[in-house]
C-alpha cells in the first residue's frame, strides 16, 4: 500500500533523511524510532505529501507522489489519509462530535451521514456519550481518542500518528497505542507511528529506528 525507496530530504545544506526506504502493506502498523531532531516528523511529512523528497520516490496505492500537482495531493490526504498528532489540534469551539466530523465535512459530506458515522466512530473509542460535550469537558486522554476518531472517520488507507502519546501519562498511553493499533488493523489501514519511546512503539508490528542512514529494522 505504501513504498518509499531511497527518500533524501534535505533542508539547504542540512541533510534530514537519507536513504530511507519502507514498505507498509494494509492492516500492518509499523513504527520509526529515534531522538527528538532525528526526522521523525519529516518523514511523516514526507510520506503524507507535505514536504517533497529530493531523492527516491513515495508510492501509495501505485501512485508516484513526484507525478502529482499540489490539488492532487490535498485530494489524495483529504480522501485517503489520517492523522493523529501529539497536541491534538481539536477545535475548542466545535464539539466533540464536530471536531471528529470536520474531514469529512472538507469532502463534502452530507451533513447527516457525517453526524451518524462521527456518533459511530467515538463509540469505537468509547466516547459515544461525549459526542455533544465541549473540548474543554475532557481529560487529555479523552481529547486524544477525539483525535483518534477524527482520523479514522473517514475510513482512511494510510494512518501517520506523530508523537501522539507524548501529551499522555502512561496509563492513558498504554491504552490510547492499544486501541490505536487495534482499530488500524480492523480497518485495514496502513499505520505508520513516530515515536521516541521503544515502550510505544511495542504495540506495532515491525519498529525501525531512523538514523542519518536510513531507516533499520530492529529485531524484538
Amino acid at each position: 500500500m505504501l513504498k518509499l525507496t531511497g527518500v533524501a530530504k534535505r533542508f539547504g545544506a542540512r541533510t534530514v533523511l537519507s536513504g530511507v526506504s519502507l514498505g507498509v502493506v494494509a492492516g500492518e502498523f509499523v513504527a520509526v524510532i529515534g531522538e527528538s531532531g532525528i526526522g521523525k516528523s519529516t518523514l511523516l511529512n514526507v510520506i503524507a505529501g507535505l514536504e517533497p523528497a529530493d531523492e527516491g520516490s513515495v508510492v501509495f496505492q501505485g501512485r508516484e507522489f513526484s507525478s502529482l500537482d499540489d490539488d492532487a495531493l490535498t485530494r489524495l490526504r483529504r480522501r485517503h489519509f489520517g492523522f493523529v498528532f501529539q497536541a491534538f489540534h481539536i477545535l475548542p469551539h466545535l464539539s466533540v462530535r464536530q471536531n471528529v466530523g470536520l474531514p469529512l465535512l472538507l469532502r463534502g459530506v452530507d451533513a447527516e451521514e457525517i453526524r451518524e458515522k462521527s456518533v459511530r466512530i467515538l463509540g469505537s473509542v468509547g466516547l459515544r456519550e461525549r459526542a455533544e460535550s465541549m473540548p474543554r469537558e475532557l481529560s487529555g486522554g479523552e481529547l486524544q481518542r477525539v483525535a483518534i476518531a477524527r482520523a479514522l472517520v473517514g475510513e482512511p488507507e494510510l494512518l501517520l500518528a506523530d508523537e501522539p502519546t507524548g501529551n499522555l501519562d502512561p496509563d492513558n498511553a498504554r491504552q490510547v497505542l492499544s486501541l490505536l493499533a487495534r482499530l488500524v488493523r480492523e480497518k485495514g489501514a496502513a499505520g505508520v507511528l513516530a515515536t521516541h519511546s521503544a515502550v510505544a512503539a511495542g504495540v506495532c508490528d515491525r519498529c525501525y529506528r531512523l538514523s542519518g542512514e536510513g531507516l533499520a529494522l530492529i529485531d524484538r
